[in-house]
């Protein structure tokens, strides 16, 4: 076996290996002990060789002060939700590392909006008052404390007062709730009634007032699934113990997770999820008869199914399908094919119908309210008081679209009966925030691997203010040269906006001037087209691309693009980001760090867009999951390709960059395709596939990379497996491997792993291990700086390498 304390597989039998290949060198045990002596001492020591390579070098340390300043300067826009009246934002700075959780009047936010003169004593004209300092708190306590989040009471006679509270160890994904007294900006103890959470992956929630709130913990024996998630939520009533408490949902023995959740509108629903894509919701009424106290949470732990209360009412939609609810209305966005009240509905449609009505058994009252296209799909969807704003990613640029169910305009007059049950749709036009090709852009000659030139490529979001109450949006919109812009929007009865006016913009962080940001396609294997971001200043008569108004459409997939040699391109240093899992898009964003790190120093900066993501909706990511996962791989090398025959850079000047996922990704493209790269960085990665599963949470994600446990799984699994894919003997380009003690989502051991077998094997690895900072691998921005700096820095050591032959 490959680990010398790898355990036997589900058939007790190892996947039959290639004869020719040479046996690997075995890994030790004790480097799977998150805290274990012997390994923080052996991770230790390699981060200090690696750190030693890099902490004498002045450009180094330059460039990590250059990236904390940006990190914490004051003039960034405070990110804000908003309850009961007021504003609130956590804030990080050089003064507060841990930051300040703060809250401000809306008047006083606005005057801090571009539109308004500053005070002369205050550059922001915003008065914030501190809340917690969890600075303060950390030395308090004692304890390296990270900021998860705050939910503000909005209902009932202590709405606006008391919040709840979450804060974890050093950023891991296990937190600790507790309620907080906004007036007197203290926590409450358990002896004064306050609610609260121990440390554990599970979520405390407010019910639908004040004094009941809404938990999944680790109750015990059994109460935990396969994942390390809870089984089973309980509701809570202020004073109560956890024992006594309201059992509202036990998820089957091997569920991955089950919680309960309060709508804005003060409605009670159940969640079991099976594994990825395979989610069931219940409505629970309010005068639901539930069962409470431990022997019915202990019954229902012990049963192997579901168990839900008698009269919650099952969300009939397909597993894998998204949910979602309004003030009257049900949201259903489907993953697959679904076939009700005589109807077919696809993929990536967002089917809408009213509440009570299909509550109540009506099934024929669905309307399509999104369907996709070739190149369009639903990223996103949230309901206001009376609309439901869609964001839709178009090849892979952001826009707005404002949906107005019948009952809003209905009765206006001069429309036609038969129309009445129509939605209405507006397009929300944030175009203007964006950079627009000049002439001498537009005029240039056409590059055929171009997608759509000329249009603004922006990243848009939209988030509700108050949803239960009002009809108001923020929206944020940035591109990939265009810092962000925040704005407040109103949306009329009919779903038109008026009264937008921006709130906040964030100042150009490094200089792009010259900068040029296009999207390209590359052809994979198997012929689909794969489009890709560039971001650079052109070099010597390469590529010039366009500016931020660069674009996108993906022809269909089956039809080959042709490709071209730039001509007079001289190729240059290249960082190539790819993630490809979880339905997850990579899409147009302003990213002041690696502007600043790898931008301006003359390096580009490339993104693809590869299968296994949800650019492109449903089966966009299906088409890389499970055994179908080496068409991610072969995407991000049909980039590389592209890159190196345009001229853009060549094999030796090309690193590949990716986290979590994407970490497996970029150990995927070293040892799959080292000859198309000249690095590699690998940031909290999953890197050994046969022991994913019973690693933390791995078990949560087999639908996404295979079960190692099934032979043919493995099968496919193997190859792609970069701890086991290592061939001795065969050259691999040097490896940055980043990792956290902390990180209990993707364990620190597939990072440790990987380091040692490479320097068993003569290879050149780095190996950074923080000892905060969770899966995010940093907890401050003094962290977050150096690590950043240090990624870039080893990228353009390894693009520059001169004793390196150009292959």
């Amino acid at each position: 076996m490959d680990r010398t304390d790898a355990p036997p597989r589900a058939d007790d039998s190892a996947p039959p290996e290639p004869t020719e290949a040479p046996e690997l060198p075995p890994v030790p045990a004790w480097l799977d002990e998150p805290t274990g002596e012997r390994a923080l001492a052996w991770a230790a020591a390699r981060t200090d060789e690696t750190m030693s390579a890099f902490t004498d070098d002045v450009d180094y340390l330059r460039l990590t002060q250059d990236l904390q300043e940006i990190l914490d300067s004051p003039d960034r826009i405070p990110a804000v939700t908003e309850a009961a009246d007021m504003v609130y934002n956590f804030w990080t700075d050089a003064a507060h590392p841990r930051g300040v959780w703060r809250r401000t009047t809306w008047a006083s936010y606005a005057a801090g909006a571009p539109s308004r003169p500053p005070r002369p004593d205050d550059a922001s004209a915003t008065e914030w008052e501190v809340l917690l300092d969890l600075d303060a708190e950390r030395r308090r306590r004692g304890r390296d404390l990270a900021w998860v989040g705050a939910q503000v009471l909005q209902t009932g006679p202590l709405a606006g007062r008391r919040a709840l509270v979450s804060l974890s160890d050093g950023g891991t994904d296990a937190t600790f709730t507790e309620e907080f007294d906004l007036e007197e900006r203290r926590f409450l103890d358990a002896t004064e009634g306050g609610f609260r959470k121990p440390l554990s992956k599970g979520t405390l929630t407010w019910g639908a007032d004040g004094d009941t709130c809404l938990l999944s913990d680790d109750f015990g024996a059994g109460s935990l699934s396969p994942a390390g998630l809870p089984r089973q939520a309980r509701r809570l009533r202020r004073g109560q113990a956890p024992r006594d408490a309201e059992v509202l949902i036990t998820g089957a023995s091997d569920a991955i997770v089950t919680r309960a959740s309060c709508d804005a509108w003060g409605r009670t629903w159940l969640m079991s999820m099976g594994g990825l894509g395979d989610t069931r919701v219940w409505w629970l009424p309010d005068d639901a008869t539930v069962p409470a106290g431990q022997k019915a949470a202990r019954r229902a732990l012990a049963a192997d199914g579901e168990n839900v209360p008698a009269d919650a009412i099952r969300i009939e939609a397909p597993p894998s399908a998204s949910i979602g609810v309004g003030a009257q209305w049900l949201t259903i966005q489907l993953r697959e094919p679904w076939e009700v009240a005589g109807r077919r509905y696809e993929p990536g449609m967002l089917l809408g119908a009213p509440l009570s009505q299909w509550l109540h058994g009506e099934r024929d009252g669905l309307e399509v309210l999104f369907a996709p296209t070739s190149s369009s799909f639903l990223s996103a969807a949230t309901w206001t008081r009376h609309h439901l704003v869609l964001t839709v990613l178009d090849d892979v640029a952001g826009r707005l679209e404002v949906c107005t169910p019948p009952s809003r305009w209905e009765s206006e007059a001069g429309e036609h009966a038969a129309d009445r049950r129509q939605w209405r749709h507006h397009w929300i036009d944030l175009t203007g925030a964006a950079h627009r090709p000049s002439e001498a852009e537009a005029a240039a000659a056409p590059d055929p691997t171009e997608l759509r030139p000329g249009r603004p490529l922006l990243e848009v979001t939209a988030q509700a203010v108050r949803q239960r109450d009002t009809d108001y949006l923020f929206i944020s919109a940035s591109g990939w040269t265009t810092p962000p812009t925040l704005t407040l929007a109103r949306l009329t009865e009919v779903g038109e906006v008026t009264g937008m006016s921006v709130l906040r913009q964030a100042p150009a962080r490094f200089d792009a001037r010259g900068v040029r940001v296009s999207q390209h396609v590359a052809v994979s294997a198997d012929g689909t087209r794969v489009p890709y971001f560039q971001i650079g200043r052109p070099r010597a008569g390469a590529d010039a691309g366009t500016g931020d108004g660069g674009t996108t459409s993906v022809p269909a997939a089956s039809t080959p693009g042709a490709e071209s040699q730039t001509r007079g391109a001289s190729p240059g240093p290249t960082l190539l980001y790819g993630y490809g899992a979880f339905g997850t898009s990579q899409t147009p964003c302003y990213q002041p760090l690696t502007g600043k790190a790898w931008l301006e120093r003359g390096g580009t900066y490339v993104v693809a867009c590869t299968r296994g993501g949800g650019e492109y909706g449903p089966g966009w990511h299906l088409a890389g999951t499970a055994r179908e996962r080496h068409r991610v791989v072969e995407d991000f090398a049909a980039v590389a390709r592209s890159l190196i025959h345009r001229g853009v850079t060549s094999a030796g000047q090309l690193v590949v960059h990716g986290a979590s996922a994407g970490g497996l990704l970029a150990g995927e493209m070293l040892t799959c395709h080292p000859e198309l790269i000249g690095g590699a960085i690998a940031e909290a990665p999953l890197l050994d596939l046969e022991r994913y599963t019973r690693l933390l949470t791995g078990a949560m994600w087999r639908s996404e990379f295979g079960n190692p446990d099934d032979p043919d799984d493995w099968e496919t699994m193997r190859p792609l497996s970069p701890f086991h894919a290592l061939v001795p003997g065969r050259e691999y380009p040097p490896l940055l491997l980043l990792t956290s003690t902390a990180d209990d989502r993707v364990h620190p051991a597939h990072a440790r792993a990987m380091a040692y077998r490479m320097r068993a094997l003569g290879l050149a690895v780095g190996y950074v291990e923080q000892t905060e900072g969770g899966h995010a691998g940093t907890a401050i921005s003094a962290q977050r700086a150096a690590t950043t700096a240090l990624i870039h820095a080893f990228a353009w050591r390894a693009a520059t390498r001169r004793h390196r032959r150009d292959r």
